[in-house]
Order: C-alpha cells, then structure tokens, then sequence
C-alpha cells in the first residue's frame, strides 16, 4: 500500500494478463495499513472500486483489529494461524474462533481459518460456519503441475476451490 503507483501497476497487470478483477485477491496486513491510514483507505476503496476481493490476514495478532475492521473495505477475514493451530473441541481457543467468526459474518465478511494444520483442527473447523481453511491439513506445499492435479481432483468432486478449501 506504500508503493507509489501500486493502483496502476495493478491496472496495467491486469489488462496484461486478461484477468478479471473480481478474481484477484489482495490480502493486507494490518501492519501495512498503520503507516498512512488514510492513504490505504483511499487505495482500499479504489482496488474495491474495480472488483478486487480485499482480506485482512493474520486477524486477532495486531493491537488494533476491531478498528481496522470498520474502517477500511475488508470483504474477508482471515484469522491468524495462532487461533486454529492445535484448534480443540471445548476449548477457550474454540470460544475465541467462534467469537471472531460470528463478529466477521455479523459484519458481512467472510471467513478463512489459517493454520489448519491437523485433521483435528478441520473437523473442529467443520463444525462452524467458518467458510474456508488453509493449512497442511487440505494439503502441503506442490510445485504448479501437481497442485493443478489437486485441484482438478477437488473440483471434479464437487468441492471447492479458489486457493482455500471449504
């Protein structure tokens, strides 16, 4: 968001490649947003403007989460792998996600669980309205070919897709 000219470089990328707006996501931190507020508000809601998708990443670790999130143009949230990481069932981390989940869907936003390192962590996350996870749980790291084979699968199966795993 500090880059001079970022809003055009991303014009200019996307008519180079053909991709369409509404498909981009742009993930911003809030340690990004600290230095010019009102500079990345501006940049926010002209990205927003255009189409592109805009998430706040690693929610919960920063001192000022609640404020960002009325402030700035936010159309997911991704809570920090901090919250989801060894997730348990009855647990006071447990209360804290759905705390979060029902504040993001209570704002219009939706939701991704970062972290979801275990099967345990998934089926905890299955049984919330948290509509996606990411994490070594739905798969580790692949190079392009066979990550393109895993989603081909996925999506032959009816799941979902996107780069998150409903």
């Amino acid at each position: 968001l500090a880059q001079p000219g970022l809003v055009k470089m991303i014009d200019q990328t996307l008519d180079e490649t053909g991709l369409a707006p509404s498909c981009l996501k742009i993930e911003v931190t809030e340690s990004s947003l600290i230095d010019n507020l009102e500079r990345s508000l501006e940049i926010m809601k002209e990205l927003r403007a255009r189409g592109i998708q805009l998430s706040i990443d690693d929610f919960g670790t920063g001192y000022s989460s609640f404020n960002y999130l009325h402030r700035f143009p936010f159309d997911v949230l991704k809570i920090d792998r901090s919250f989801i990481e060894d997730l348990e069932p009855n647990s006071r981390r447990l209360e804290i996600v759905q705390t979060i989940i029902t504040l993001a869907h209570n704002l219009g936003l939706k939701v991704v669980a970062e972290g979801s390192e275990t099967q345990q962590a998934l089926d905890v996350l299955r049984g919330l309205p948290c509509e996606y996870a990411q994490g070594h749980s739905i798969s580790k790291p692949q190079d392009a070919e066979t990550l393109s084979e895993f989603l081909e699968a996925q999506l032959s199966c009816g799941s979902a897709g996107e780069g998150d795993h409903k």
